[in-house]
């Protein structure tokens, strides 16, 4: 498998803070590879850095055997952008955009099915400015798409859609890498990275805290089984030490979360029975799995960011 990216001690500073401080990782060909952080951690200088859009302080960068600073016209060519801050003409009509970005590339994809797949068929002859915050996101989507590219870059993919549009684009995406494209994606949701991405860096201060595949960060950081159910009473003392196989009991208003110790015997099965035996009345009793967005705030804690 060939490498598409490589990055080596990469550092980009702005004055006295550090964006991006002495990062190294590599993309391989027709991975999906997903960079998530909070506020401030430094994906999207990343990821500018990649596109040629910034010049590092320092370090090594390598895409498609290229420097970006360096081959600014090659890495246009022959990869499609969609960053997070984007803007056109308030005038410009869909096909308008579409149509003009077409003709910037020797061998464009047909911008009519790209419309189609991305349910903006209806929207052809709308001026930029009457869209919606979503339909702006699809359309900046269709025209990173739309020079066939080997390697494409996605800022925030899906920030401002529906739930529904989130999902399709999802399908797009996989559809897009199933022909042997590389993408690079940034996204605030770990859901997305989870269910999209082949490997995941966690971004925190500018540092890569952690690099692998969802699941192997799941199993690696995640809390194993959670039992969640809401109780209006007090919990007892007795109640919690007849839970040998939990290792935190955590109680939020009248919300209850059992944490396992990841073992071969059901928690479900512990809990309910140790809640029958106390008669402590509850309701809404469900199990869940970790997830990466439980790794996410285990490794960046849950602090909100500016």
């Amino acid at each position: 498998m060939n490498t598409i990216i490589k990055v080596k001690d990469l550092r980009k500073t702005y004055g006295a803070v550090v964006a991006v401080d002495d990062i190294s990782f590599e993309v391989m060909e027709g991975e999906i590879f997903g960079i998530v952080g909070p506020n401030g951690a430094g994906k999207t200088t990343t990821i500018e850095c990649l596109e040629g859009l910034r010049k590092p302080d320092r370090g090594d960068i390598s895409v498609l055997g290229v420097k970006p600073s360096e081959e600014s016209q090659m890495i246009t060519r022959k990869t499609g952008m969609q960053l997070q801050n984007s803007n056109l003409p308030e005038r410009m009509k869909v096909w308008e955009a579409l149509d003009l970005y077409s003709s910037f590339y020797e061998k464009p994809v047909d911008w009519k099915k790209l419309l189609s797949q991305l349910g903006l068929e209806e929207k052809v002859n709308t001026p930029f400015s009457k869209l919606s915050g979503g339909q702006k996101q699809r359309l900046f989507v269709a025209l990173a798409l739309l020079p066939d590219p080997l390697l494409i870059f996605l800022d925030e993919l899906t920030t401002g859609l529906d739930p529904q549009a989130r999902h399709a684009i999802w399908n797009l995406i996989r559809e897009v890498q199933s022909n042997g494209k590389t993408i690079v994606l940034t996204t605030h949701f770990m859901e997305e990275a989870e269910i999209l991405c082949d490997r995941v860096a966690i971004l925190d201060h500018g540092k890569i805290v952690a690099l692998e595949t969802p699941s192997t960060l799941i199993r690696n950081f995640g809390k194993g089984e959670r039992i969640v159910f809401r109780c209006d009473g007090a919990l007892s003392n007795e109640f919690e030490k007849d839970l040998p196989n939990a290792h935190k009991v955590e109680k939020q208003g009248d919300l209850v979360i059992v944490y396992g110790k990841n073992n071969d015997i059901p928690l479900v099965l512990e809990v309910t029975t140790q809640l029958v035996k106390h008669k402590i009345p509850f309701r809404d009793l469900r199990s869940e799995q970790a997830t990466l967005e439980d790794v996410f705030l285990k490794l960046t804690g849950k602090q909100i960011r500016e």
